[in-house]
């Protein structure tokens, strides 16, 4: 548990060193412009054929595209958000049954890596993840506190897990194959992850996440107003503006009709 940054990062101010990226992979000084290129794809208000050609188009040139009016209720982002930010401003003692250094675990605390001991540089982040699907299965893993964590979160699961799914058919149906085409082998598995960036003493020499590509099938980034996401396209790296209860979508390795989103996370 003290190796959580939520449990010392206020009381430091200088950056440790085994925080500090090398020259070439660390965001500097240097603005980052937004990309302003960035498709936005409004679920609610675009003609079914013309949102299915807006997201190929975005996942082939961008891997990654803003959705905005997708049907998740705006009441229920805010309060996932809220109830995650009292989570991690919980006491230790109260954090402590889902902490672990088991990478196995379906529903773990941890800061930086799963892989923190062997690591060559740390990332600023604690980070809350576990599995969501079937949520009868893993529900009794999650955290107990807040108390409305489990009721919150489990709903935010099962819509975001159903707009996950009709973003995979409208994909489906651009490319021509036949509704639920991805199947349970690569749709099965839901994952929660909530990364916490405290304030970092150094942002300039830090990073929150790395360069890198997700692994999975599709990603649903509830940025809302926390500018952080940058995205590595032509050579080199461009904000992605945050949109007021929009999700960044980014198609990973697994959906291979896309362009590799490179992404990083940036700290403040």
């Amino acid at each position: 548990m003290e190796k959580l940054l939520s449990s010392w990062s206020s009381t430091v101010k200088s950056l440790p060193e085994t925080y500090v990226f090398p020259a070439d992979s660390r965001p500097g000084d240097t603005g980052v412009p937004f990309c302003n290129a960035i498709p936005v794809v409004d679920l609610q208000n675009t003609l079914p054929h013309d949102a299915v050609q807006q997201i190929l188009k975005a996942s082939q040139q961008y891997g990654l595209f803003q959705l905005i009016n997708h049907g998740v209720d705006n009441d229920l982002l805010r309060d996932t958000m809220s109830v995650v930010q009292e989570f991690f401003a919980l006491s230790n003692e109260d954090k402590a049954s889902v902490y672990s250094e088991d990478p196995s675990k379906k529903c773990r605390l941890y800061t930086s890596t799963y892989d923190y001991e062997n690591e060559k540089v740390h990332l600023w982040r604690d980070n809350l993840r576990h599995h969501c699907c079937p949520i009868d299965e893993f529900i009794h893993l999650w955290p107990q506190k807040p108390t409305r964590y489990r009721d919150n979160v489990g709903e935010y699961s099962l819509q975001v897990g159903n707009l996950s799914a009709r973003i995979l058919d409208l994909i489906c149906e651009g490319l021509g194959l036949g509704p639920g085409y991805f199947g349970d082998g690569l749709t099965g598995v839901q994952l929660f992850s909530a990364n916490h960036y405290p304030p970092c003493p150094s942002p300039s020499l830090a990073l929150g996440l790395p360069k890198h590509c997700d692994a999975n099938l599709i990603t649903f980034l509830l940025q809302d107003e926390i500018y952080g996401l940058q995205v590595y396209r032509d050579g080199e790296w461009l904000g992605v503006q945050p949109i007021h209860n929009a999700f960044v979508v980014i198609l990973g390795h697994q959906a291979q009709t896309a362009h590799d989103a490179e992404h990083r996370a940036t700290l403040s």
